[in-house]
């Protein structure tokens, strides 16, 4: 996981960032923009300095959409916060990756959708 991950938020982004890895050429466009270094490489199982793509740390996304508007491969999509867990499930990659991670990070999505919909629930109205 990257690095400073873990930290409790206090409020989430309206929208966060999910890697459709199964697009994703692992070219690091998205790396190079990223304002809080929250995107990382992943490299393959087979051939790691030839096969990769990026993940998104969500715990520490802040919902730019910087990488989004730089993927050259529509590999990025931003996401309402209350449904990233669903996203998430099914956002693909290698399979050594999703057997060893998946479970790992639906937890995490499932915790930050859980936390989006509590921060709305609470929010006052608009008028």
């Amino acid at each position: 996981m990257a690095k400073g991950a873990g930290k409790a938020r206090k409020k989430l982004p309206k929208e966060l960032a999910v890697v459709r890895a199964d697009n994703c050429t692992g070219c690091e466009a998205c790396i190079e923009v990223c304002p809080v270094d929250c995107i990382y490489k992943v490299p393959g199982e087979d051939q790691p300095s030839l096969q990769s793509f990026v993940d998104i740390d969500l715990e520490r996304c802040i919902g730019c959409a910087l990488c989004e508007r730089w993927c050259p491969w529509d590999a990025i999509d931003m996401v309402d916060s209350p449904t990233i867990a669903d996203h998430v499930a099914v956002k693909g990659g290698p399979p050594d990756y999703v057997a060893k991670n998946q479970e790992r990070l639906n937890a995490v999505a499932q915790m930050l959708a859980d936390l989006s919909k509590e921060q709305r629930a609470a929010a006052p109205a608009k008028k």
